[in-house]
């Protein structure tokens, strides 16, 4: 009886291992199945209903949005009801104020955060841990409470109904001094700024030529949602600023639909028109975006 004898290196051993599957090896790229397709796409309807809503509202009358059921698909009145919020509104003076006051504030906030978070995660100064806590501190206060003595600050220096009165108090954020710590705790490797102070390089001069490029992901990540935040913000700029002067879009879209039966049709015209500029600058800037949320995660 004759006993033949395997390499292991041959394909027949091979043949008799038990092979994974692609997807389970360490590094393979995974397929998502029948039901991870299915559970993306609810989530998908349940995140765009919202906005789909506002337009069919906005494309009614009244009346209509009134019966039961609601309406569930467009009607014709959509450009007339844009037209009238647009006017009513003085949606166009409102564009251009929230637009100054989000690009200012979200400017800002970058800079100074970037800079703070840089002198936070890599300089040495005593008191540096308090001041940390401090300013995360900060971000556990209601900002509720701030308005009356802010409101007065603003009062005593006749700013009311002025944009320097929203963008003064949003120059600065805790949240965006912290995230940029986190971020360049990780990010910015302490040989490049040894590096570069060897070559005589100022404390600016790092900033401008190693922070800054080494941040740039996460600053365009916090770019964005500081200007989504200034471009929805409600409360304050409602205290302070007035509809027939210099409104924002939310204050202007609140004066909508105004008398003894509100015009709902009117109101998701104008809150749709309020929308539109965020989805624009997302739709052109959201693969930086996300690139940039993916590249500090994995680098965190």
């Amino acid at each position: 009886m004759t006993t033949i004898l395997t390499n292991p290196g041959t394909p027949t051993a091979e043949a008799g291992r038990v092979r994974r599957p692609r997807a389970a090896r360490a590094g393979g790229q995974r397929y998502a199945g029948p039901l991870g397709y299915a559970v993306l796409a609810l989530f998908t309807v349940g995140s765009l209903f919202p906005l789909v809503w506002t337009a069919i509202a906005a494309s009614r009358d009244n009346n209509r949005l009134a019966q039961t059921p609601p309406p569930f698909w467009f009607g014709s009145n959509l450009p007339h009801n844009l037209s009238v919020a647009w006017t009513d509104a003085n949606l166009g003076k409102a564009f251009l104020n929230t637009t100054i006051v989000a690009g200012v504030s979200s400017l800002t906030i970058v800079f100074l955060s970037t800079v703070a978070g840089f002198a936070f995660a890599k300089l040495r100064f005593r008191g540096r841990g308090a001041l940390m806590l401090i300013v995360i501190g900060t971000m556990m206060v209601p900002p509720q409470l701030s308005v009356i003595p802010l409101y007065m600050m603003v009062a005593k220096l006749d700013w009311t109904d002025q944009l320097q009165a929203v963008i003064l108090p949003s120059l600065v954020s805790a949240f965006g001094v912290f995230f940029m710590r986190q971020y360049l705790l990780q990010a910015l490797p302490d040989e490049i700024i040894e590096a570069a102070r060897v070559d005589g390089a100022s404390s600016w001069r790092v900033v401008w030529h190693v922070v800054f490029p080494a941040a740039r992901p996460a600053m365009a990540v916090l770019g964005m949602l500081m200007f989504v935040q200034t471009w929805n913000d409600f409360l304050w700029p409602f205290l302070v600023l007035t509809q027939t002067g210099n409104p924002t879009v939310q204050v202007a879209i609140a004066g909508l639909g105004r008398g003894y039966t509100p015009d709902q049709s009117l109101i998701m015209a104008g809150a749709l028109l309020g929308t539109l500029p965020l989805l624009l600058v997302f739709a052109i800037f959201g693969k930086q975006i996300v690139g940039g949320i993916m590249q500090g995660a994995v680098k965190g």
